[in-house]
């Protein structure tokens, strides 16, 4: 792949040459509750002066059980996070799941979400491409550096250049996950921005009806990702997580969000601009 400086703008935030934050609950769980998290959420952010992009799923396709909640649907889905756009004045971001969706999903998110299971398909990539919304693919579980970067190429093939990559951890074994710390590093080299996803990396997928988790791990991982020059962190967030109905043994509560805000203030101050320097010399 043609090396490039792979900056591009959403709204305000310039992704690949400053920080950003994708936060929000895992899934939809109705129009008041998603409202009065993101605005909670703004405020937050507001006061550690980070940018953030709000995202929550409409549908959630690749549930455990056959019996877990998914959502409102792509429809009602829209509506509120249309709503969250328009009253909170934020950037959305929520997933697609089949080529039929990324228009629809265009005419609200700022940023189109591939999920990690469907990081390969080559349909869902090019329709999402097209949209010219920035696109970011969470790199599959089952996926090497390489391969996520020829995901990549799949959206550059439509001419849409505003492509990022989220690493959210690889198997391990069964039920088990583990992150490669030098896939950021592998993966920045190509100049691709990539961003760190700081609560999926902590799952214990496939037990028994919702997949388990290790949220101890949360602070010293996130933290772990901003030392490697990640380009933004993503967290699933929950004022109640134990009551999610997604996602509850991964996402974080909003005491635990600032705690880690406000490390994540001190690591960037001490590492702006070493990273990309120590990147370049090891090229």
């Amino acid at each position: 792949m043609r090396k490039r400086r792979n900056r591009f703008s959403i709204g305000n935030i310039n992704v690949g040459s400053e920080f950003f934050f994708i936060a929000g609950p895992c899934v939809i769980e109705g129009e008041k509750e998603t409202i009065d998290l993101a605005e909670k959420l703004k405020k937050i952010f507001e006061s550690f002066n980070i940018k953030f992009i709000f995202k929550a799923s409409f549908d959630k396709a690749n549930r455990t059980s056959i019996s877990s909640f998914r959502g409102p649907g792509l429809k009602r889905g829209l509506e509120i996070l249309k709503m969250v756009k328009d009253e909170c004045k934020l950037l959305i971001t929520t997933d697609i799941h089949t080529p039929e969706q990324a228009e629809p999903v265009a005419e609200v998110a700022d940023l189109i979400q591939i999920p990690a299971f469907l990081s390969r398909q080559t349909d869902l990539m090019i329709s999402a491409g097209m949209t010219g919304r920035a696109v970011n693919i969470k790199k599959g579980q089952f996926m090497s550096p390489g391969e996520i970067i020829k995901a990549v190429e799949k959206v550059y093939s439509t001419g849409n250049t505003r492509v990022m990559v989220t690493e959210r951890g690889t198997f391990f074994g069964y039920n088990d996950l583990v992150v490669d710390f030098r896939n950021i590093i592998r993966i920045s080299k190509e100049e691709i921005p990539v961003v760190l996803d700081t609560t999926h990396i902590l799952q214990k997928p496939g037990i028994g009806e919702i997949s388990g988790g290790e949220r101890e791990f949360f602070h010293p991982l996130s933290l772990a990702g901003i030392v490697c020059g990640v380009n933004g962190l993503f967290a699933e967030v929950h004022p109640e997580p134990e009551m999610a109905l997604s996602d509850p043994r991964t996402s974080v509560d909003l005491k635990t969000l600032k705690r880690l805000l406000k490390d994540v203030k001190s690591l960037l101050n001490a590492f702006r601009g070493k990273n990309e320097k120590l990147y370049k010399s090891n090229r």
